[in-house]
């Protein structure tokens, strides 16, 4: 069963549905998704945009909107409240005229609907940045309890072979407390994929046959881990081999119960974390899903702006899983 599969499985068990917002209510890519999620009874789905022109291009493409809710930011009844609530949060960062124009954008709108409880969670990026999606989710959904930093984690996928990669998409260079709590969000989607999380802290070190700054802090953020979440199978610092390999483990790190045996790998810093997935994706023949955005509050993810249908679809039900695994 692929991961996909298994995500529709526990969503489709679930005895509410999520609800998803879609910021991008006016484009063929998320209209096309969106109904099909609906249709499938595996989402309840809210999009933001102009409701004649959405109407209209659901027409020309025989989209079905009998089921799906749309919200116009212009038109909203409860703007004024949104506002205020906004300004809120912000805790005197925004005054009540500057929120009444960022709400207007919908990637703000839509993750205020989050904030709110209207919606469990967000997808968007179909025709917004990056920066565009995690802004407004840093500043209104925030970070989880604990958590002071969002990563992104990825699934990654061959046949029956199942392991979790990070941080693949967020912080250049983590100080250890950070790789720490990236490696705790790793485990959250870990679980998420019934993957049966040992953790891995990676580095071109084994157990201090090298020396340096870089060893330091992810021998550092393995401590760290381990004194918070004991619970856990995990060690560090290991070079891949040895944490993959079960006779380079037994060898490089006899005493370690993960070397050897490790599916989750977390990387000392980004550019490791990218080129890693993207090495196994291309020479391994494994399939890359996410960057799942982890570490906050509530569920919001962030789609390609080149996504085809098909990938915003996954990641609905990527996200509708997120929010099943959140409330667990």
């Amino acid at each position: 069963m692929s991961v996909f599969e298994l995500f529709k499985k526990q969503v489709k068990q679930a005895d509410v549905k999520p609800r998803l917002v879609f910021p991008e209510g006016d484009d063929i890519r998320i209209l096309d998704a969106a109904t099909r999620l609906e249709a499938e009874g595996l989402v309840e789905v809210i999009l933001l945009g102009n409701e004649t022109k959405i109407h209209e291009i659901a027409k020309e493409n025989r989209f079905n909107l009998t089921d799906i809710k749309i919200i116009d930011p212009e038109t909203y009844p409860n703007f004024e409240k949104m506002c205020e609530e906004f300004v809120e949060i912000r805790n005197g960062k925004n005054t009540l005229d500057e929120a009444k124009k960022m709400l207007k954008a919908t990637t703000y709108f839509g993750t205020m609907l989050v904030k709110m409880g209207i919606a469990d969670g967000m997808v968007s990026g179909a025709a917004h940045s990056t920066a565009d999606t995690v802004r407004p989710a840093l500043q209104i959904v925030k970070t989880a309890k604990g958590m002071h930093r969002v990563s992104g984690v990825m699934i990654m996928e061959r046949e029956d072979e199942r392991y979790i990669f990070s941080d693949c998409a967020m912080n250049i260079d983590p100080d250890s407390e950070t790789l720490a709590e990236i490696g705790y969000q790793a485990v959250k989607v870990a679980k998420m994929a019934e993957v049966d999380p040992k953790v891995a802290f990676l580095s071109f070190s084994t157990k201090g046959s090298a020396s340096g700054d870089m060893v330091t802090k992810v021998q550092e953020a393995t401590k760290k881990f381990k004194e918070a979440h004991p619970d856990v199978p995990a060690d560090g610092e290991l070079q891949f081999d040895a944490a993959f390999v079960p006779s380079v483990g037994k060898s490089k790190a006899p005493n370690s119960k993960v070397a050897g045996h490790a599916n989750v790998f977390i990387f000392p810093e980004l550019q490791s974390g990218n080129i890693g997935y993207k090495i196994a994706q291309r020479l391994g023949n494994f399939s890359a899903v996410g960057p799942v955005l982890a570490g906050l509050a509530a569920p919001i993810n962030d789609l390609s702006r080149g996504a085809s249908s098909e990938d915003v679809y996954l990641m609905g039900i990527l996200t509708a899983a997120q929010v099943l695994a959140k409330d667990e």
